[in-house]
């Protein structure tokens, strides 16, 4: 069973950009899941990664001027699957088209594609509005025969759709070594061995031939860090589906994502969370 650390950081004065970056400043040193609010953001790692020197460390290295109150809980391994189910995640049919369900569901929708996912503690089962905005983003492409690119794939849910859809060359990569293993489990049980799994972060891509679509859905802070990197892996007139973020944010993204040829094609928008969608001149 797999034993976690809850953590709670009460961030004074609280914002939106400040939950993003330390939960990506958390996710460098091994935490897995985040659930932010208006006062902060709880975060869960791996009893057997969690350090409160690292913790310590990240709110040192807090670039941002705020305050941060800490509190931990130790959480007991348990069947993550039957949290899950219980608690969050239900069969669900996204654009119409997409039934996404757990391999322990019963209750199995009908749609012209089936996605199984058991996610564990990785990030992606369609259910929160980036995901599914993405997924109905695809569906709008024509991918035969096309390459794609899903960076921070979390449980391989898009690099799996986009195999169902045509596309005959996808890599996923993730930085986390916990959601890579859970994207490997995902991509057999759907049966999809052709799909290339990378456990890496935005380096791996310089060691593949770039896309035709590239996808990324992690957040505003790594997206605009990395954005010349994700670049550099599409092809000249490819898509890029960015989400991960808010309305409000996509001046930011755009402003980094026009210094490297990239510029919008339009966005949906769902709950202030966005799907923007690039093209690359």
């Amino acid at each position: 069973m797999n034993d976690y650390r809850e953590v709670r950081l009460d961030i004074t004065p609280c914002c939106e950009d400040a939950t993003d970056l330390m939960a990506a400043m958390l996710a460098d040193v091994g935490y897995e899941s985040f659930v932010p609010d208006e006062k902060g953001v709880t975060a869960y790692v791996p009893e057997k990664l969690f350090s409160r020197e690292a913790l310590d460390g990240v709110i040192a290295d807090f670039p941002m001027p705020v305050s941060v109150e800490v509190s931990d809980t130790f959480v007991e391994g348990r069947d993550w699957n039957a949290e899950w189910e219980r608690n969050y995640f239900k069969p669900i049919v996204v654009g119409n088209r997409v039934a996404i369900y757990s391999s322990f569901h019963t209750d199995i929708p009908e749609a012209e594609h089936h996605i199984v996912i058991d996610p564990k503690m990785a990030f992606g089962t369609g259910h929160h509005s980036t995901t599914s905005q993405v997924i109905k983003n695809l569906l709008t492409l024509d991918l035969k025969g096309a390459s794609v690119i899903d960076m921070g794939t979390g449980t391989g849910i898009l690099a799996i759709l986009s195999a169902m859809l045509g596309a005959t060359d996808v890599t996923g990569i993730e930085i986390d070594g916990f959601a890579y293993a859970n994207a490997v489990d995902n991509v057999a049980v759907n049966g999809h061995p052709e799909i290339k799994l990378i456990n890496g972060d935005a380096s791996a891509l310089q060691g593949l031939a770039p896309a035709d679509v590239f996808i990324a859905n992690i957040n505003r802070n790594i997206i605009t860090g990395d954005i010349g990197a994700y670049a550099k892996a599409l092809k000249p007139g490819g898509i890029m589906l960015l989400s991960g973020f808010y309305v409000e944010d996509i001046p930011v993204v755009l402003a980094a994502a026009q210094e490297y040829g990239l510029y919008e094609a339009g966005y949906t928008e769902s709950e202030r969370w966005v799907c923007l969608r690039l093209k690359f001149e």
